[in-house]
């Protein structure tokens, strides 16, 4: 693997994987995000559970992240907003946030199923003895909209019967 999965449009050895593997801690919650990412994308679980605090609070269904990254093709990271994420100390605006507290919103796009979809996520990070871990995420809600027109009650069912959508496909609706 030549190009990072997380975007960063560095090499993956100077950019997540000296995270992934423990040879560095990552400098920002966003580098730990994007490294975070990146362990879907390269299916280490491990990474993923040991960068999350881990107290009574906190608990992570290991064998639903590891079917997730391994059952899902991930086709890219997007950065909403950094935060103080950024390693700049010009652009962190300290009264928003602890220095041991951090805030990213990001977008994962992946492909599962059959199903193309995008996790959108504000993830929460703490520092804690110097070291970023994922804290907690709230899942931003997302609209789906129709591509087709809705079918009606008296409309010829789309699955091609010839009968009437209620009384084919429609009958529990």
């Amino acid at each position: 693997m030549s190009m990072c999965p997380c975007g960063s449009g560095r090499d993956y050895s100077e950019c997540c994987e000296p995270y992934i593997l423990g040879k560095a801690d990552a400098p920002t919650a966003e580098a730990l995000m994007r490294s975070r990412y990146t362990a879907y994308v390269v299916h280490d679980i491990d990474y993923i559970v040991d960068t999350c605090i881990k107290d009574d609070d906190h608990d992570i269904d290991v064998k639903q992240t590891k079917d997730w990254s391994e059952k899902s093709e991930w086709l890219g990271l997007k950065i909403i907003d950094r935060g103080k994420g950024l390693a700049s100390e010009a652009e962190i605006d300290k009264d928003v946030l602890p220095d041991d507290e951090n805030v990213v919103e990001f977008e994962a796009e992946y492909k599962s199923g059959g199903f193309k979809d995008v996790h959108h996520e504000i993830a929460f990070f703490k520092k804690i003895n110097g070291i970023w871990f994922y804290d907690t995420g709230t899942i931003v809600p997302k609209t789906i909209v129709r591509e087709s027109p809705k079918v009606g009650r008296n409309d010829p069912c789309p699955c091609g019967s010839g009968r009437k959508y209620k009384h084919c496909c429609g009958k529990n609706g």
